[in-house]
């Protein structure tokens, strides 16, 4: 077994950033009808960055993993990078190269979050920092 699919499987064992927010600022129910995963994320945004992130789902190892690993990688990013977040930049988190099966599996959590970006309350101009 390589380190990309250890580092999977250990995310998908003990994910990074789950639960709910009682005071999220959005959020985001995604659902892969290929394979049946689900995904419920949950952001608050302080001056425009994500100030927290979580997840709850249920799926494959790498719909979750990816989830865990891409929730790591917002924390503090602002909107406007997250848009700009691809494909590409899921598959480098995860390291292995994937069938169309299961790319849509790995890109359900960047799918959510550029939902969620969209959904979010925009922020007043107290909010944001020049």
């Amino acid at each position: 077994m390589n380190i990309y699919q250890e580092e999977i499987l250990e995310h998908y064992r003990h994910p990074h950033n789950t639960g709910q927010l009682e005071h999220a600022d959005v959020v985001q129910q995604e659902y892969n009808p290929f394979c049946g995963d689900k995904l419920t994320l949950y952001l608050t945004f302080v001056d425009n960055k994500v100030a927290e992130v979580r997840f709850m789902g249920e799926g494959c190892a790498i719909s979750q993993a990816a989830t865990s690993m891409l929730t790591d990688k917002i924390a503090g990013m602002t909107r406007k990078q997250i848009q700009q977040l691809t494909k590409e930049d899921v598959l480098q988190l995860l390291g292995i190269e994937l069938g169309p099966t299961r790319l849509k599996c790995a890109l359900l959590s960047l799918q959510g979050i550029h939902h969620a970006i969209q959904q979010a309350p925009t922020p007043t101009s107290k909010d944001v920092t020049a």
